[in-house]
């Protein structure tokens, strides 16, 4: 079979690598002439684990191809897949106007009839959308599937070869059994076979309820903080109820990324435009911010503490830029978000991730220091935030970081890698998210009894 993939980013490109490790013949087309240069070169745009051999052994092969052809790529193509951006609009809706544009030109490049794959994240009723630009442009039979994509950034070469599941709205038997043989060399422990409304729908579904736990356990840790209760406890009780497991209870400064964010908002607005409020998604996306902004003003409240004259001129080490472990991806990430404020407040910054800092740097200039070292960041600085949940700096020993840090910094745990106990008589305070504080002794000295200081 041979199939294209109208898309080279994030989705596409792994798609049509994982195709073609199975034995299909993929025309992938990227029309960004630089981002296409460094795919024909065999270099891939982004981080993802296994992805750059893949790219590279099926190009040297011959069964990945890129190009920018619309017309030459859709030639013998039975199968056409459509993984174009979806982006946030300004009113929170997915922008599908690359989508439907990458629709009209594909079906404008026909020369017979063609199966046309949607695996961009779109609204309900975006297969109907499809359907007629197609339509309108094309008189070859085209039918429309709905097709989304379940990858987690980090693992998704992995989930993408060993799927947990498939999903397949479409209602068209011919179709059905196409997609069926693609996806067959994976062997998926489930393929769901269903209306492409429903589709689309599920995938907003998925990603709406794990922004939910997220959200929902963030404020069981704000609530944590005022009580006295410790969040890793209550994890510990909730997760192990077999009917509602441990997935997605980790408490963080908030969800990021590029799905949940502008899933959830996108959601929300397809439930007011059909006369629904949608109370669970809107309040899951505002959940969400009031705690990533909650978690920016302990941080400011703590620094006002520690320096007489405000934040200006604090020097603050940033570990991970990354809205998770294991991607370079800064989209929706809550600690850029953080050294943004703290910029604005003529805090010094530097920072240290070990695979998004070429990213930031393009991103966030050179208002900040960006350091190759983490010891390099913290040394005499003021405090230090972890953003990022990279398994190195869990395995830095907290006298490293009091060796390092100025005398009575504090840690800012936003991702609660490290243990509280472990600061008793560093000199360090620490804060973390839903667990009590550790201030050092004069610190908590000075909360107690002001008179006394």
């Amino acid at each position: 079979m041979t199939v294209t993939i109208v898309g080279a980013g994030y989705v596409g490109l792994v798609a049509a690598a994982c195709f073609a490790e199975a034995g299909t013949r993929v025309c992938c087309v990227e029309r960004d002439p630089g981002r296409l240069q460094r795919l024909l070169d065999g270099e891939i745009p982004l981080h993802e684990p296994g992805l750059q051999s893949l790219v590279a052994r099926n190009l040297a092969r011959g069964s990945l191809r890129f190009t920018a052809d619309m017309a030459s790529a859709v030639i013998g193509a039975s199968v056409v897949f459509l993984a174009v951006g979806t982006p946030c609009g300004a009113d929170g809706s997915a922008d599908t106007t690359d989508l439907l544009a990458a629709a009209r030109q594909v079906g404008a490049a026909l020369t017979g009839p063609a199966i046309l794959v949607t695996k961009s994240t779109a609204p309900v009723g975006t297969h109907r959308l499809i359907a007629a630009v197609v339509e309108a442009v094309t008189d070859h039979r085209v039918v429309v599937v709905s097709n989304p994509e379940f990858l987690r950034e980090g693992h998704a070469v992995s989930d993408f070869l060993r799927p947990e599941r498939v999903v397949i709205g479409c209602t068209d038997p011919q179709a059905v059994r196409a997609l069926r043989a693609l996806y067959a060399p994976f062997s998926p422990r489930a393929i769901h076979v269903m209306d492409p409304a429903s589709a689309e729908l599920a995938k907003y579904a998925a990603n709406a309820m794990l922004a939910a736990r997220v959200a929902m356990i963030n404020e069981l840790a704000a609530l944590c903080e005022v009580q006295g209760a410790d969040i890793s406890s209550v994890v510990e009780v909730v997760g192990s109820d077999s009917r509602i497991g441990s997935a997605f209870l980790q408490p963080s400064a908030g969800y990021g990324g590029s799905c949940l964010p502008k899933d959830v908002l996108a959601l929300a607005l397809m439930g007011r435009r059909a006369g629904l409020r949608l109370h669970l998604a809107a309040a899951t996306h505002e959940a969400n911010e009031a705690h990533r902004q909650r978690w920016l003003q302990r941080i400011r409240a703590r620094l006002a503490d520690q320096h007489e004259a405000g934040l200006a001129g604090c020097t603050v080490a940033v570990w991970g830029l990354a809205f998770k472990d294991g991607t370079d991806d800064l989209r929706h990430s809550s600690v850029v978000a953080l050294v943004e404020d703290l910029l604005a407040h003529e805090v010094t910054i530097r920072a240290h991730d070990p695979l998004a800092l070429e990213v930031a740097r393009a991103e966030l200039g050179d208002q900040v220091s960006w350091c190759t070292d983490p010891l390099q960041a913290i040394r005499g600085a003021d405090a230090l935030v972890i953003g990022t949940e990279w398994p190195g700096y869990a395995a830095i020993q907290i006298p490293v970081l009091a060796d390092h840090l100025r005398p009575g910094a504090t840690v800012f745990d936003g991702r609660n890698l490290l243990c509280p106990d472990q600061f008793a008589d560093t000199g360090l305070g620490y804060l973390s998210i839903g667990r009590p504080d550790r201030l050092p002794a004069s610190a908590e000295r000075e909360r107690v009894c002001p008179a006394c200081s």
